[in-house]
């Protein structure tokens, strides 16, 4: 699914906000908002090439039946309270598609093997990916618990900035 207009203006103000950054590295998912997204940011970057790692690790959570439906529609089958309990709980699955849990099982392995090493290198990473997979990092990141997880939002177009010390530590974290 492509960008929507709301969606091209946010990824340009976040490359707006990135230009001054060092990125070494960007890891994306394979879905398209996330790889387009990252593209105005690396265009706003066009004398500094950055390596690109996609992975399917990065994709959104699977809403299985209920992806792609309306909610006002889904809302109205299921009742909205079932649907809520679906979309934040962390280990209630909606019919045929991932929970939270799920989500996180499929990220955090990835970001474990694969980004945390850069991290350790002392890379400037740069993720592009979704609410429920970026939620999932931030939850391991953050150590949020399993109950305080179904308040996290992330808001799509902002940049969840993370600072570490030598020991690893986050040193400083805010949202531009």
């Amino acid at each position: 699914m492509p960008l929507t207009d709301e969606g091209i203006e946010e990824a340009k103000a976040a490359a707006i906000k990135l230009q001054d950054y060092k990125i070494d590295i960007a890891y994306t998912s394979k879905l398209e908002r996330a790889i387009d997204t990252l593209q105005f940011i690396l265009d706003s970057k066009k004398n500094n090439p950055i390596p690109v790692i996609k992975n399917e690790a990065l994709n959104e959570r699977n809403y299985g039946d209920l992806q792609g439906l309306n909610k006002t529609e889904v809302d109205k089958q299921y009742g909205e309270a079932q649907v809520l309990l679906w979309r934040r709980s962390y280990n209630i699955t909606p019919p045929g598609g991932e929970s939270l849990k799920d989500t996180s099982a499929r990220v955090l392995p990835f970001f474990h093997n694969v980004i945390f090493p850069e991290l350790i290198k002392g890379s400037n990473v740069l993720v592009v990916a979704h609410g429920n997979s970026l939620r999932a990092i931030i939850k391991e990141l953050d150590a949020i618990n399993d109950e305080d997880f179904m308040n996290l939002n992330i808001d799509t177009g902002k940049i969840y900035f993370y600072r570490f010390g030598p020991d690893l530590k986050i040193t400083d974290r805010k949202i531009l």
